[in-house]
């Protein structure tokens, strides 16, 4: 899968980017525009929360960026690439080499240890099984939970099983981590290590990270802030560091 450069190359640094996209659902009267036309590049090491009441386009745009989805109109650039042209076993390519993913609800395979979990991923990339092995509890250590692999998730409390599911998307060292809602299923103190993490992560390791999220206070732990209403961006700010 190899990039055509493209004719007007974005600001170096840059990791994505869309260009006036738009997203249509359905047709005629229940035709509805997702994404009224939306610009946004975001750099390589940054770390930014994704905002807006429901229906406001922040999902749709969060399906497109992490390849889950394409533009009606626009273009969406990843690493240059230009994902709209990409067929659909693309994309997976794509995701499966350049992107990790966070969710709400941990999406751990409950019959199988954390140390299984997150080898996963890589089973999927084909690589042997000690590299495997030493990824995975590189990624645990990572996390604080060096100690846990051999644990299931249902012997994990909450915030443990949400730091295996993000040991889990940043084990392939991926260039993207998009987060769902990461602190949902939390109480306030988990919602905190977490969050405490993921900066960690961003600061430490340089690691992209988007995260949606409905708590003002979760998202100022983000660098920039991004509200969405009625498909397009309110508001993009950035605060010092």
């Amino acid at each position: 899968m190899r990039p055509t450069p493209p004719s007007d190359p974005p600001p170096p640094g840059t990791l994505l980017e869309l260009r006036n996209v738009t997203k249509i659902y359905g047709q005629g009267e229940v035709q509805v525009k997702a994404l009224a036309g939306v610009d946004l590049r975001i750099a390589r090491g940054e770390f930014v929360a994704v905002m807006g009441p429901s229906g406001s386009g922040k999902s749709t745009c969060m399906n497109l960026l992490g390849c889950l989805d394409t533009p009606t109109s626009g273009s969406y650039r990843f690493r240059g690439l230009e994902v709209g042209a990409l067929s659909r076993d693309q994309r997976a390519l794509l995701r499966r080499h350049y992107l990790g993913f966070v969710f709400q609800g941990f999406n751990l395979l409950a019959r199988t240890t954390a140390l299984e979990n997150l080898e996963l991923p890589m089973i999927y990339r084909g690589i042997p099984a000690a590299e495997r092995h030493r990824h995975a509890r590189a990624a645990l250590q990572a996390v604080g939970l060096a100690n846990r692999e051999g644990h299931t998730p249902g012997e994990l409390s909450g915030g443990q099983q949400q730091r295996i599911a993000i040991a889990r998307a940043i084990v392939t060292n991926p260039d993207l981590i998009l987060a769902d809602e990461p602190t949902g299923n939390l109480d306030s103190a988990r919602s905190v290590e977490i969050m405490e993490l993921l900066v960690r992560l961003n600061r430490e390791r340089g690691m992209t990270i988007v995260m949606v999220t409905h708590e003002p206070d979760m998202a100022a732990f983000a660098r920039r802030i991004i509200h969405f209403r009625d498909g397009l961006i309110a508001s993009d700010e950035t605060s010092q560091p």
